[in-house]
C-alpha cells in the first residue's frame, strides 16, 4: 500500500529565538551541522519505502524557503505538493485538509504518514521500522501515534499511557492523553514503563481520519471541507493556495483536541529510535560536544572560567569570564543571554517584542525573498540602508511606494531596471534613482548573483509601504 508523508511545517519556534523569527521559524534555524529541521525532516520521509508523494503544509510566506530547502538536500519523490495556509490554525484543520486531498489523489486507503517539520530523528532504520509498524495498523483501521520512551523527567511534554499490547510489536491501545505533567508524575514516568512521550506524529488511512473527524469535531471537517471544494480542481497541481477568508472560519484546535483524545481506536507505537523536538536553546545546546568545563557552543568563543555555558557566535567573538551556566545567542541584531534554569522564558521576550512593535521577533536582518535575500545594513529617521542579492533569473515585483525613494547602486553583476516608463541595464559601479510615487521593478538577466546597494530616503521606510502591481512568484492577489 502507497506511503504519503505529510509534512506539518508550521509554528514560530519562540522558545529558540532569537535565531527563530516569525517570518523564519524554527524548522528553517540552521542546526551545528548547518542543516535544518525541514531539510532533515524531508530527506527521512522521502528514504522511506513505497512513498506515492510528499505533501507539505506551511505557510504561504514559506512557500519559496521551502522549495529551496528541498533543492538543497535534493527530495526525489514521485509527487511534491505543498498546501499553503495563508496563516495558522493549528494541527487539527492542517490534518484534516491533508486527509481530504491524499483521499482525492492517493484513494481513501492510502497510509498517511503526519510528520512535524520540527523534530530531529537520527535513527532512520529505527524510525523506518516504527512507520511500518504503525502503517499496519493504520492499515487495520487505527488512528496510529508514536510514543517515545521517556529518557528523563520532562514536564514540557505530553504524554501517553499505554493499555492493552496489540498484536504488532511494541504496539498498544492507548488508555490516557496526559497533559504536560508536574515534576512528580513525570519522574515516576521514567521508572514506570507505561508512559511514552506524545512525539506528535501519527499515521492513519484518509478514511478512518475522516470519519472520527465527523464523529468527534464535525465543524472542523465541515468548515474544512469548505476550504478543500475550490481547492479539488487543482488537485494535480504542485502548489494549492487556500483562500483566506475560507480558512478564516475553521476552528483554531490540535488534533489532540479535536480527535484523538476522543476517539476510542487510537494506538501507539513504541519508537525504538532517539527522538527531540528541539524546542529550546538546552536541546539545541545538547547537539554539540562539551569541553572539559561543560561548555558547548558553535562559532569563535573564548571562554575563561566558564562552566557549563553554550554560546552560540555568529558573526564575531564572543568572550565570556566567570561565569556559569548560561546560554548565550549572538545574532547580528540581537543577544540573548538566559541561564539555564530560565529558558522556557525566551518566549515572553517574544511577547515583549511583540507589545513594542518592534521587528526583531518577526525579521532577522538578512531576509530570504523569492528572488534572492536582502540585509539591512543600517537604518534612522527617515533613512534605511540594504545590501540586496538577486539571484540570477530573479524578478522583484512590479511596484511603487508612496512615502520614500530608492537609490540603487550595482555593486556587482548586472541589473535590468524599469522606471516608470523606461527600461535600461546599469552594471558595476553605476546607479540609478527611483523617484517616491513611482512604479519600478528590478531584475537579474545574468547568470551571476546581482549585488547592489539601496538606500532607502523618506519620511517612512517601513517594509509595509509597498503597492505591487505584477508578480512572477504570485505576491500579487487579483
Amino acid at each position: 500500500m502507497s506511503l504519503v508523508p505529510i509534512i506539518l511545517s508550521g509554528g514560530a519556534g519562540t522558545r529558540l529565538w532569537p535565531l527563530s523569527r516569525e517570518t523564519a521559524p524554527k524548522p528553517f534555524m540552521p542546526l551545528p551541522d548547518g542543516e535544518t529541521l525541514l531539510g532533515k525532516t524531508a530527506v527521512r520521509a522521502s528514504g522511506l519505502p513505497d512513498i506515492a508523494g510528499l505533501v507539505t503544509i506551511t505557510n504561504r510566506d514559506c512557500y519559496f524557503h521551502t522549495k529551496d530547502v528541498y533543492s538543497d538536500v535534493a527530495i526525489n519523490v514521485p509527487r511534491l505538493t505543498y498546501l499553503l495556509e495563508p496563516f495558522g490554525r493549528n494541527t487539527a484543520p492542517a490534518v484534516a485538509l491533508g486527509a481530504l486531498y491524499a483521499e482525492a489523489v492517493f484513494g481513501s486507503d492510502a497510509t498517511l504518514l503526519v510528520l512535524p517539520a520540527d523534530h530531529l530523528i537520527r535513527n532512520a532504520s529505527a524510525f523506518a521500522a516504527a512507520v511500518e509498524r504503525a502503517s499496519s495498523l493504520a492499515q487495520r483501521g487505527w488512528l496510529t501515534t508514536f510514543g517515545i520512551g521517556p529518557t528523563h523527567p520532562e514536564t514540557g511534554y505530553g504524554y501517553l499511557e499505554c493499555g492493552k499490547a496489540l498484536d504488532v510489536p511494541e504496539a498498544f491501545r492507548v488508555s490516557r492523553f496526559i497533559e504536560k505533567p508536574p515534576l512528580a508524575d513525570a519522574t515516576a514516568y521514567v521508572t514506570g514503563g507505561s508512559h511514552v512521550w506524545n512525539s506528535g506524529m501519527f499515521c492513519f488511512t484518509p478514511s478512518v481520519m475522516l470519519a472520527a473527524f465527523a464523529e468527534y469535531a464535525p465543524p472542523v471537517l465541515e468548515a474544512v471541507r469548505s476550504v478543500w471544494q475550490p481547492l479539488r480542481a487543482q488537485k494535480d497541481a504542485g502548489m494549492l493556495e487556500i483562500d483566506a477568508a475560507l480558512f478564516a472560519a475553521v476552528p483554531d484546535i490540535s488534533i489532540d483536541y479535536a480527535v484523538m483524545e476522543k476517539a476510542a481506536n487510537v494506538a501507539v507505537v513504541r519508537g525504538s529510535f532517539d527522538w527531540s523536538d528541539v524546542g529550546s536553546w538546552q536541546a539545541v545546546s545538547a547537539l554539540t560536544e562539551p569541553d572539559a568545563s561543560g561548555n558547548r557552543g558553535q562559532g569563535e568563543r573564548v571562554a575563561i572560567d566558564t562552566r557549563g555555558t553554550f554560546v552560540h557566535a555568529q558573526d564575531r567573538i564572543v568572550a565570556t569570564v566567570g561565569v556559569d551556566n548560561l546560554v548565550i545567542v549572538d545574532t547580528p541584531d540581537a543577544v540573548l543571554v538566559a541561564h539555564r534554569d530560565q529558558l522556557q522564558r525566551v518566549r515572553e521576550v517574544v511577547g515583549e517584542l511583540k507589545a513594542r512593535g518592534h521587528d526583531s521577533y518577526k525579521l532577522h536582518k538578512t531576509v530570504s525573498r523569492p528572488w534572492g535575500a536582502y540585509t539591512v545594513l543600517q537604518e534612522g529617521s527617515g533613512f534605511k540602508i540594504k545590501r540586496i542579492e538577486v539571484r540570477p533569473g530573479g524578478i522583484l515585483s512590479l511596484q511603487l511606494h508612496h512615502r520614500r525613494s530608492e537609490h540603487w547602486v550595482v555593486v556587482s553583476g548586472e541589473a535590468r531596471v524599469t522606471n516608470g516608463e523606461h527600461v535600461y541595464t546599469i552594471r558595476t559601479n553605476e546607479s540609478t534613482f527611483i523617484p517616491q510615487e513611482t512604479r519600478h521593478r528590478l531584475e537579474n538577466p545574468g547568470l551571476e548573483a546581482l549585488v547592489m546597494i539601496e538606500v532607502q530616503c523618506g519620511s517612512y521606510v517601513g517594509e509595509d509601504d509597498i503597492v505591487r502591481f505584477d508578480d512572477q512568484y504570485g505576491r500579487v492577489r487579483t
